[in-house]
């Protein structure tokens, strides 16, 4: 069996840096990983592409507005697949800095492979065991999809595919008017697809201020998205091809592909939380005090998997509360 002074599950941004830290401090650290590769949510499905497409389909929209800035309008043919290229672009050369070999200089053992709890102080990953005196969970999350009759019966999108798309939909419904299905709304709207959202709540982002959902709404439809807010997807239909998402509000939206994007699911399921006695709440997510320790106090947690917001630098900041914590162990409180 190894032992460990920590033992991190989950190779995204919160994992990273906890792993990054404890690791130059000489601690003995081992950091888990699922996927085959570094980088989480963050880079391959979240932030980085996320912002990528955005930056192509502003400089889109910019081009198109040329007379504005005293230059000719100009209106290019958009290639999807060259842009997602450039995306993927972009990740790579990213990746180059969440590489293995990095981590493994800084003495931090790295493992892929699905980790599950067999003891308070033990994981077993792929066929070994690994004993731990301090855990970090890092597991992030990933899309909740809903239960809508007929929607597993179409491929639809979520933020785990849709930057591999190769060619535009000509219509694009968008089941969801958080931050994902904003940001890929608009950018897909100035790519050329005709896009509807549907939000079942009053305002879009409706964490935000009023004034802010409202102003943001205008923007859009003013763009040539369709917004319908207080709306709920009850129904998909489908014939050759095309979907049809009816609304309980009566409308019916025709659509090329459906993005699903009505919030996020803690990946918490495969841990075998319950040999150890470690709570989650009604929707999954870890439960932690305000030093981030889990109901067992050498188990920490960071990101996504315990909230409350679902975004990398909050991720990172509970990161640094966990590091002075459960490393340094000088306690220190979340704000």
């Amino acid at each position: 069996m190894v032992q460990r002074d920590l033992v991190i599950i989950g190779g995204g941004a919160g994992g990273l840096v906890v792993a990054s830290v404890a690791s130059q401090l000489g601690l003995k650290v081992t950091l888990v990983e699922k996927e085959g590769r570094l980088g989480g949510d963050c880079l391959h499905h979240g932030c980085v592409p996320s912002k990528t497409l955005i930056s192509s389909s502003r400089t889109l929209s910019l081009m198109r507005r040329g007379n504005d800035f005293g230059l000719p309008d100009l209106d290019p043919t958009v290639d999807l697949g060259k842009v997602m290229d450039h995306v993927q672009d972009v990740i790579n050369r990213i990746q180059q800095h969440d590489d293995p070999v990095r981590f493994q200089g800084y003495g931090c053992e790295v493992i892929f492979g699905a980790a599950r709890f067999i003891d308070k102080h033990s994981i077993q990953v792929n066929d070994q065991v690994i004993y731990g005196k301090r855990f970090v969970l890092a597991t992030g999350s990933r899309p909740l999809i809903p239960d809508i009759p007929g929607l597993a019966d179409c491929d639809f999108l979520t933020n785990l595919n849709i930057f591999s798309l190769r060619e535009l939909p000509k219509r694009l419904v968008v089941l969801g008017g958080g931050p994902i299905g904003i940001e890929m709304a608009q950018a897909f709207n100035r790519f050329g697809s005709k896009v509807s959202i549907i939000e079942c709540r009053k305002n879009l982002l409706p964490l935000e201020d009023q004034d802010v959902s409202r102003e943001l709404k205008d923007i859009l439809v003013t763009d040539g998205i369709d917004v319908h807010t207080s709306a709920l997807a009850e129904y998909i239909e489908h014939e050759n091809g095309e979907h049809t998402v009816l609304c309980d509000t009566g409308a019916a939206f025709k659509a090329d592909k459906i993005l699903v994007a009505v919030g996020r699911k803690p990946n918490t399921d495969e841990l075998n939380l319950k040999v150890i006695d470690v709570e989650t709440d009604h929707a999954g997510k870890l439960v932690v005090d305000d030093r981030l320790r889990t109901t067992q106090k050498h188990i920490y947690a960071c990101g996504d998997v315990c909230g409350p917001f679902p975004f990398t630098h909050m991720a990172e900041y509970e990161a640094g509360i966990v590091i002075s914590n459960a490393v340094f162990r000088f306690p220190k409180r979340t704000d």
